[in-house]
């Protein structure tokens, strides 16, 4: 029997629920079973515990003991580099290495099999936090996202680090974010609500879907508005979108996909017949499965963004559209 990837849930996607205060953490993962939204369960370290990353034994006991009542799985803690978190000076190698160890002590203490890095810190670092990751049987690596590729320069240089490093346990995580068709309807819409005048709005489009890195567009736009008159905090809001989602075919994952430690199943909008309006998931999720992915993809709904749908709703459907694509023939 063909292996298949396993669904779950990232709480990022229930951020404005979270922030509004309608759930606290146990009632927004019991919220997450009543649905059967798991059996994974991904959280950001920063965004769900106080105290992060300084977790007591007790607050990591009965953070699993919570997890475990409600038949949930930990599938993924997000970690973060905050390289610039002092105002004029940015972290040396020695203080990221630092700033990661009691991250990823927490992600062990809490149960999680995998961590999420960042490409803000070097390759050098997630090297050095090797030791500690197979101390703790914990899987790590950084998030493609947008605007990167696996064929981006920060990726290629964890890869070449990898390649040295040999460690089954050192991987990626992609965001399929990556592998946008277009720009998300509902991100559109909040662009126009803001007054983005449609002439530039409809230009910059054009120019998202150029086959060039996030760097080149920005600057093809700049030089494209020139003479307009343009509002330089309008070119600089419409220049967000090179950086969001990109558009790279599905197959640029290919390659990378036995190295893939969990995933983001990014989504923001559907269409009429239940397929994401912006994510070319039809396309995305064979390259896993066929590859021989039987991780985690997380359902991560960053429409949370420009739309006030409920979360809840949002990632059913999500994953009734993962469903209907990893079952099929």
């Amino acid at each position: 029997m063909q292996t298949q990837p396993k669904l779950g849930a990232t709480l990022f996607a229930f951020t404005n629920e979270w922030h509004a205060r309608e759930y606290n953490l146990e009632q927004l993962i019991a919220k997450i079973a009543e649905r059967k939204l798991g059996p994974g369960l991904e959280v950001i370290g920063f965004q769900s515990f106080r105290s992060f990353p300084h977790i007591s034994d007790n607050e990591a006991a009965q953070f699993r003991d919570l997890v475990a009542k409600y038949g949930l799985a930990p599938s993924c803690l997000g970690l973060n580099a905050d390289v610039a978190i002092r105002r004029g000076k940015m972290m040396s190698v020695d203080e990221l290495v630092a700033y990661h160890e009691p991250q990823l002590e927490a992600a062990a203490k809490l149960g999680f099999p995998a961590a999420r890095l960042q490409f803000a810190a070097p390759a050098e670092v997630a090297i050095r936090l090797l030791p500690l990751a197979e101390k703790h049987g914990i899987k790590i690596g950084p998030e493609i996202h947008a605007p990167l590729s696996p064929n981006s320069p920060p990726v290629q240089a964890y890869r070449e680090a990898y390649a040295k490093a040999n460690s089954p346990l050192l991987g990626f995580i992609p965001d399929f974010g990556c592998c946008a068709r277009a720009l998300p309807p509902s991100y559109l819409d909040n662009l126009r609500a803001q007054g983005m005048p449609e002439d530039l709005l409809q230009l910059a489009i054009e120019v998202w879907h150029l086959p060039q890195d996030a760097g080149w567009k920005r600057g093809e736009f700049a030089r494209r508005v020139e003479g307009r008159n343009a509002d330089p905090a309008v070119v600089s809001a419409l220049s967000v979108m090179f950086n969001i989602v990109s558009p790279n075919k599905a197959e640029v994952w290919r390659e990378i996909v036995p190295q893939v430690i969990h995933v983001h199943g990014k989504f923001y909008d559907f269409d009429a017949n239940g397929s994401e309006s912006a994510i070319a998931y039809e396309e995305i999720l064979p390259v896993f499965r066929d590859g021989g992915y039987d991780g985690y993809i997380s359902s991560e709904w960053e429409g949370h963004l420009y739309s006030r749908a409920d979360a809840f709703d949002m990632v059913e459907r999500h994953q009734a559209l993962c469903h209907r694509i990893l079952n099929a023939a």
